[in-house]
Order: C-alpha cells, then structure tokens, then sequence
C-alpha cells in the first residue's frame, strides 16, 4: 500500500479550494436568496484590478481549458454588478481558461457587494457557532477562500483561530465523501481524523470500521499509520521481509499496546516482534506492561 499520498507537497496543495460540498454548505439557503445564477457573455465579464492574483500559469491554465472543453465549467464564477459589466469576485481562472477553451458564454453567481458582505458575516457567524461539524467548518472555510477570495490568515483573523488550524480543518475536505459522511454520523473529532488526509484512500476504508468501532484516539490513529509504514520500510531493509499473513496481528498488537507495532520475519522463518517509542515516556509506558 502506498503511504506516500501528500508528502513532499506545500500546504496550499493540500486545501482544496475548487469546490464546496453542497452537503455540509451552511449558508446554501442564505446563499440562493442573495445571488443569481446566471449564464454571462464572457466579454460582459472582467478581471478585478485590486485582484491580488497576477500569474496564471500557462500550463495549468491549457489543462484546465482542455478539461473545460471536456466537461464545461463545472462550478460557476462569482461576479459583482459594476455598471454595464460584471467583475470577477473568484473565479478569474476559470474565465481566462473558458476563453482559451473557446466558450462564449460562462456560469456565474452574481452578487451585489451589500449581499457580498451579508454573505461573509452569515459564513463567519455560522463557522463561530458550536454546533457545527468539523467537516461544516472546513466548508465554510473553503467557501470563504474560494467565493470571497480570502486568505488562510485573513479567515482565521475573522474567525478568531490561528492560521494553522485553519489549515488543518480544511484540509478534512480531503478526505473520501465516504469517510466524510461517517465523521459527520458518528460525531468523530477533527483530531482523530486529521492523520488520515494524507493517506491513501484504500486504507481510510479498511480503518475506518475499526476506529469507529473501537473508538481510536489520535494517538492510536497515528501509531497504526506509522506501524504501517515502517512494514513497509521493513520490506527493503537487509533482506528482511514482513509477512503479509501477520499483518491483522501487528494490527492487533499496536491498538492493545498503544505504539507502533511490527511483526518481522527473516528468509529462514524465524522473526522478531518490534515494539517502538517516540519518547521516554513512552518507553516507561512500556516497560510497565513487562
């Protein structure tokens, strides 16, 4: 299994700011009474001055216009009345790659900036109320950044958070719906699931039943995904090798012991059972079972 999903990337690749979640959209029916979806001539459309935005990259503006081609523009741009034009709120490279693409015309939200500024006050009172979901958040966060072009730092500014947890929530939005609907269902903390983003969806679906059903910690969480891959380091290490049919018992031994577990055997059949330690707390932790 794969274990390396994420890593090596910066954190804006791992927020997901091309859509929001109509499931978990909170102010979706604040939404519909202040805006109009309508479909605009893309020469009544045009760029925002004050936009701080000023590279669009070649080659990922021609992918997107070719996939434009393909499928059309799948989530409208937003725009605000000014006079006989429209100007882009977000979605400025969604129209420059509709134009590449060839289209005429573009789907767009439109707004005037009183109902902008409704909007953003109903977003940001509704992410402060307590009785939202993790996953609810997140997607009022992501709307915050992707219909009112707002930073991760400017978000958490208004919402009274650090930037990093800012950050941290949104990146939820990348977890498979599946996994998304079951944190939502069984009340499932942010914490619990944050060591699953960067993971392969494969394994999110084989741990999910166990973590709901034995109620993982974090901790528990993050010392499976670590015994995970370091069996499959073991694999490559010195001609060892870690067999596949041990697996459910490392499995089995990490949750009862609360660390990383692995289950190692040699060319020759014998083998060894590792228990690992972040630190010495951890190690005194352990000491104490034997």
């Amino acid at each position: 299994m794969n274990m390396k999903r994420g890593l090596g990337r910066g954190f804006d690749s791992l927020i997901p700011t091309d859509y929001v979640d109509e499931e978990f959209d909170v102010t979706a029916v604040e939404d519909a009474k202040s805006s109009k979806l309508r479909e605009l001539k893309l020469t009544e459309v045009e760029p925002d001055e004050g936009q701080p935005r000023r590279h669009f990259g070649g080659t990922e503006l021609e992918a997107l216009a070719a996939s434009i081609k393909e499928h059309g523009v799948l989530q409208p741009i937003v725009v605000v009345a000014n006079e006989d034009k429209f100007t882009i709120v977000a979605g400025e490279r969604r129209w420059r790659a509709s134009k590449l693409a060839g289209l005429e015309t573009i789907p767009a939200i439109v707004r005037t900036l009183t109902d902008q500024n409704r909007l953003e006050l109903s977003l940001i009172e509704n992410v402060q109320r307590e009785d939202l979901n993790a996953i609810e958040i997140a997607t009022a966060y992501a709307k915050l950044k992707t219909q009112f072009n707002l930073t991760s730092k400017q978000i958490a500014q208004k919402v009274g958070k650090s930037e990093s947890a800012v950050i941290n929530t949104m990146r939820l939005l990348n977890l498979p719906d599946e996994a998304k609907r079951i944190m939502v269902e069984k009340g499932l903390p942010e914490g619990v699931m944050r060591p699953l983003v960067t993971v392969d969806p494969e394994i999110i679906a084989e741990v999910m039943p166990r973590l709901v059903e034995e109620e993982w910690s974090s901790r528990k969480v993050e010392n499976f995904l670590t015994s995970l891959k370091s069996k499959g380091q073991a694999k490559h290490r010195g001609g060892k090798a870690v067999s596949s049919s041990y697996t459910d018992e490392a499995n089995a031994l990490t949750t009862k012991f609360d660390l990383p577990v692995e289950i190692r055997v040699s060319a020759r059949g014998s083998g060894k059972v590792v228990l690992s330690f972040k630190n010495e707390r951890e190690l005194k932790k352990l000491l104490k079972m034997f």
